[in-house]
């Protein structure tokens, strides 16, 4: 009798173990068989191959299989994680990751301004922090904030001084700091005093040479960097946008490109009230419409006379990247011109209209100088654009908001993993050679398929334990399913998805997919796992990988939350291969 209850406890006890139970309205458990899957078929055949049949691999058939299949000779995790590219060449041929009023903590009209969001993109890699300065109410001192709005304001010190303590934790190339300034001459003089002394020696002083090139992110390492518009810039803008071609006349009142944006696995969508909310907060605080909206031009300067008075000597001389706004139209503002100041600032709308009606002259111009690419001003949720127009085009800096989420932003998250997540990618070398017949590259035209790059999802594991068991279903285990797409030029946009795998939670798939790439040196491969519901499928894990960096082979892919940080357990086991 003692035995026979020592075995039917036993039996209950593996039973538990091998079953998944959910309980149904309280009164009876629904029991699920919990898969005990060994590798997959591809995966045992390559461990039988290089094991030559045995349990397990000794050291020497283990480096075999890493030289062999995976392409790992004498390559180490430092290899990995530390920069690759080249960085001597000069800043302009380089893509820079650059955050977008990056004293925001939320929503562009009423979240707190801090020097958290800074620190956290400082920590994350990005290399460009925007500030925008305003007299405080005493009209004596400086602080931090989106002008205009209902955002709460930091002081300047703050955010200057979390700027000297995390700007090199990550990578040691410069950080360069975007000030949109609203300040009199005065206080811009107490801006060069503060900045002086807070950064001291890491502060980079612009050399005569600069006016020809600008030197490299090597030259530059451990250097904070400020960018600003020069004084008459200040004098002149309140005529600005008096003198617009009237190509560069963009209508944005009827546009509907966030639909364009971010797809169905967006959470981050654009919506009508966003519009009517920025509508009301512009008629509320009286803020200015610009007269050409679509190039709206990011710094609102008609303040008054304080904007017509000189920039403080001391000031100025900190500029070392002089920056402009578009005055008599974007295609004649992306014209040569050796006295020009260094950086160009459009929004996302001229952007988009420039690259359909002359990119020719926005690579062209990016091959010598800086161009910047801002959200549109209706962007109130802090959701972003599409990057891959403005990087086809050579955009170096492309800004976001970094507190945001969506799929715009794994985007940005993936361009940045590659060069070992320093904060500079070095541009593809068509996007930066100038040829004797002036041609540039056109990422509008269809090119020959260059690479084919092979993608197989064999299985996902990790959610149970990173998840609770009701988090996807109260009454069962999950239905994972993956969706895979390639974001690059038009010609290799693409899009696929595995089957739904139902009431398991270690998915096995162990499906293929092709895709042929004419340019691979500016594709991304974006990988997003949700689980499958009637009503509207869940979030379960993403990631972005830019594809000239992909290591073939089989690996384990780690995934991402929503806001780009890594799960602890959740990845998939997949296989890449070139052909």
């Amino acid at each position: 009798m003692y035995h026979d209850d020592e075995a039917r406890d036993q039996r209950r006890k593996n039973d538990a173990g091998s079953h998944n139970c959910y309980k149904m309205f309280g009164c009876f458990n629904r029991k699920f068989k919990i898969s005990d899957l060994g590798p997959p078929p591809d995966v045992m055949d390559v461990f039988n191959l290089y094991s030559m049949g045995e349990l397990e691999m000794s050291p020497e058939k283990f480096s075999r299989f890493l030289i062999d299949l995976q392409g790992e000779e004498r390559v180490t995790m430092e290899d990995v994680e530390r920069p690759h590219h080249d960085m001597t060449s000069p800043l302009q041929h380089y893509f820079i990751y650059t955050g977008h009023n990056s004293y925001l903590t939320g929503n562009q009209l009423s979240s707190d301004s801090s020097e958290v969001p800074i620190i956290k993109a400082l920590q994350r890699g990005v290399r460009a922090i925007e500030l925008d300065l305003w007299p405080n109410n005493a009209k004596d001192g400086i602080q931090v904030l989106h002008g205009r709005t209902l955002t709460t304001p930091v002081t300047l010190h703050k955010c200057l001084e979390s700027i000297k303590e995390h700007a090199f934790v990550k990578s040691p190339y410069p950080v360069i700091i975007t000030l949109e300034d609203h300040l009199t001459p005065s206080l811009q003089a107490k801006v060069a005093e503060m900045v002086t002394s807070t950064f001291g020696d890491m502060l980079y002083h612009p050399k005569p040479s600069d006016k020809e090139e600008l030197p490299s992110p090597d030259a530059l390492k451990h250097h904070i960097i400020l960018s600003t518009k020069p004084p008459k810039e200040y004098l002149q803008s309140k005529n600005v946008g008096k003198e617009r071609s009237s190509d560069d006349e963009l209508e944005d009142h009827g546009s509907n490109s966030d639909e364009d944006d971010d797809d169905d696995y967006d959470d981050g969508k654009y919506n009508v009230s966003d519009r009517c909310c920025a509508s009301e907060a512009c008629s509320s605080t009286n803020q200015p419409e610009s007269k050409n909206p679509g190039v709206n031009y990011e710094d609102n300067d008609n303040e008054g006379e304080h904007f017509g008075h000189k920039m403080a000597l001391e000031y100025k001389h900190l500029i070392a990247i002089r920056a402009s706004k578009p005055k008599n139209g974007t295609k004649n503002a992306l014209k040569d011109d050796p006295g020009k100041p260094k950086r160009l600032s459009l929004s996302e709308q001229a952007l988009q209209k420039a690259a359909n009606l002359y990119g020719d002259d926005i690579v062209r111009f990016t091959q010598k100088y800086i161009l910047r690419v801002f959200p549109k001003g209706t962007r109130v949720t802090s959701t972003n654009f599409k990057p891959l127009t403005a990087w086809m085009h050579g955009a170096q800096m492309v800004a976001f908001n970094m507190q945001g989420y969506g799929r715009s932003l794994w985007m940005m998250h993936g361009m940045f993993r590659s060069n070992g997540g320093c904060g500079y990618v070095r541009k593809p070398d068509f996007l930066t050679n100038k040829v004797p017949n002036g041609e540039v590259f056109d990422p509008k035209v269809a090119l020959p398929v260059k690479k084919t790059l092979k993608v197989k999802v064999y299985m996902g594991d990790g959610w149970r334990l990173d998840f609770s068991q009701t988090h996807f279903d109260a009454y069962s285990p999950p239905d994972f399913y993956t969706k895979i797409y390639m974001a690059g030029v038009p010609a290799d946009v693409a899009k696929k998805r595995t089957k739904v795998i139902g009431d398991d939670w270690t998915p096995v798939w162990n499906e293929e997919f092709t895709f042929p790439l004419t340019v691979p040196e500016l594709a991304l491969l974006g990988i997003v796992v949700q689980e499958h519901d009637v009503d509207r499928d869940d979030f379960a894990g993403q990631t972005c990988l830019p594809v000239w960096e992909l290591r073939p082979g089989i690996r384990a892919v780690p995934l991402h939350n929503k806001k780009g940080e890594k799960f602890k357990s959740v990845k998939l086991l997949m296989r890449f291969l070139f052909v």
